[in-house]
């Protein structure tokens, strides 16, 4: 499908989504959540595609929402509208794993969207940060609640209150970034492990995802016994056997995705 804000494209098992504003540096304007929210929404339908890969054309992953398009609007504009509601349920519901790959700036909403992924790997350039207090309002799309949960308190308040952008070394160190990778070989390394991630059991890496995302929603014995019941519902699949036998064979698994 084609799209105005979004290169969109496949390699095997792997669905690679392109934010593709480079001029507006991927700003997040109505029209790209809503595409965004389309093609999350094939994807999550389409059996052929075990992961997804995010990224941003040009300079940028996102440098925030589109303020041109959001300043003139009023409380009753954007409630009624439940203004992010859609596109922060749509990334946040997708139930294959999202690997975000973020080159550049990641500032605002495009912060919120990487964190809305199930992890990121950085370039050496990478920025994040949640500047909206700069425009006299705070972060709208899960930023003060998931920044806090991956680095801290102390440091998501510290961000929120000032808008201090941290690179992508400080980032790995605070927890908020998988990997950081030279720029020239972040597609590279995050398409190589999004095929990782797609040539495993697509419900049991669905299934994984699901456990890990319980651990922020749940206290710690609610999630060992999630984490429990789902550990021994997969003895009811054709893929636990499959993998099983591959290990005592010593050979590769080939799983069925059932």
């Amino acid at each position: 499908m084609t799209y105005e804000t979004l290169l969109v494209e496949t390699d095997g098992p792997v669905g690679i989504i392109t934010l593709n504003r480079p001029d507006a540096l991927n700003a997040l304007n109505s029209k790209l959540c809503a595409e965004l929210i389309e093609q999350l929404g094939a994807w999550d339908k389409d059996a052929g595609i075990g992961c997804v890969v995010l990224t941003g054309a040009g300079r940028a992953f996102a440098a925030g929402a589109d303020i041109k398009e959001m300043a003139p609007r009023s409380y009753m504009d954007v409630y009624k509208a439940d203004m992010f509601g859609a596109f922060e349920q749509a990334v946040s519901s997708f139930r294959k794993p999202i690997v975000a790959a973020v080159n550049g700036f990641a500032l605002g909403g495009g912060c919120e969207l990487a964190m809305l992924c199930d992890f990121i790997l950085a370039s050496e350039t990478a920025k994040f940060g949640q500047p909206e207090i700069n425009l006299g309002v705070m972060p709208g799309i899960g930023g003060t609640q998931r920044l806090t949960r991956y680095v801290g308190k102390s440091k998501a308040m510290e961000m929120c209150l000032t808008g201090r952008m941290m690179d992508a070394a400080e980032a790995e160190r605070a927890g908020l970034v998988s990997r950081v990778l030279p720029a020239d070989k972040l597609m590279e390394e995050a398409k190589a492990v999004a095929k990782k991630i797609a040539s495993q059991s697509q419900p049991i890496a669905m299934m994984t995802k699901e456990t890990v995302n319980a651990a922020y929603e749940t206290t710690l014995r609610q999630g060992i016994m999630f984490e429990r019941r789902l550990f021994h519902s997969m003895f009811a699949t054709a893929d636990q056997k499959e993998g099983m036998a591959a290990f005592v064979e010593k050979r590769p698994a080939k799983f069925s995705n059932s």
